[in-house]
């Protein structure tokens, strides 16, 4: 309520971490994608659906700068499109993507063009993408602190892969294996941004509120995912 006192640092900290209840991990699709119950058509409907958030994902947080009035803030959040997008062909985390794609068995050629991309998918990215063009610059930050949870994730998907589908080329792990650290310096400069200058109670509920809806947002997929892998 706007009537509410701010929360802490502290405690606004405490309930953004909180949201990890609401990742994506938890996800059944997600738990059996860990346990090795997804057949390889299953595992590559997921790297190629992924492709669409990732490509996505410079749109989105060029949307967060074109928002920011901060120069210091535009400066650093760039870096996050400099990593996606690379600095030249062949480079970054979308070709990374790729290799991953090409690891898996799917033709890098039709994840890129995006033949396998489900319209669930597809509407739960843009309305992302949407939402930070749309809203105010710090809720597209909050928005992203699902980084906060995500390095662990990615270290865990790598072993449990290694583990139970050996059938992927280990060259494929590339993404995790550059993405981890640069996710874990990322989501400290995040929450401190969020904690900053979400000071006002009404601007602290707007941050829970974007978080939240990421995680729907990344459930979503899993959901579209999942439900197409029933009706094969």
């Amino acid at each position: 309520m706007a009537d509410e006192h701010p929360l802490s640092r502290e405690d606004l900290a405490a309930a953004l971490r909180g949201l990890s209840a609401r990742y994506w991990d938890k996800h059944p699709f997600h738990v059996r994608l860990h346990a090795g119950g997804c057949s390889p058509d299953e595992v590559r409907a997921w790297v190629a659906n992924r492709w669409y958030y990732q490509r996505r994902l410079s749109q989105k947080n060029a949307a967060i700068i074109a928002n920011c009035p901060l120069a210091e803030v535009r400066r650093r959040w760039v870096e996050r499109i400099a990593f996606q997008d690379g600095s030249g062909d062949g480079e970054g985390g979308l070709e990374d993507w790729l290799v991953l794609a090409e690891a898996v068995g799917l033709d890098p050629a039709e994840v890129r063009d995006e033949r396998s991309v489900l319209p669930g998918v597809r509407f739960a990215v843009d309305g992302y993408v949407n939402f930070c063009r749309t809203r105010p610059w710090t809720e597209g930050a909050a928005a992203a602190l699902t980084e906060l949870f995500s390095p662990d994730l990615m270290a865990e998907r790598i072993r449990a892969w290694q583990r139970h589908y050996d059938w992927i080329k280990p060259y494929g792990f590339a993404y995790f294996e550059h993405r981890i650290p640069v996710v874990q310096r990322d989501s400290e400069y995040t929450l401190s941004l969020v904690l900053e200058h979400c000071r006002s109670r009404e601007q602290q509920d707007a941050a829970l509120a974007a978080l939240s809806f990421k995680c729907d947002v990344l459930r979503t997929i899993l959901d579209t995912v999942d439900y197409a892998g029933l009706r094969r």
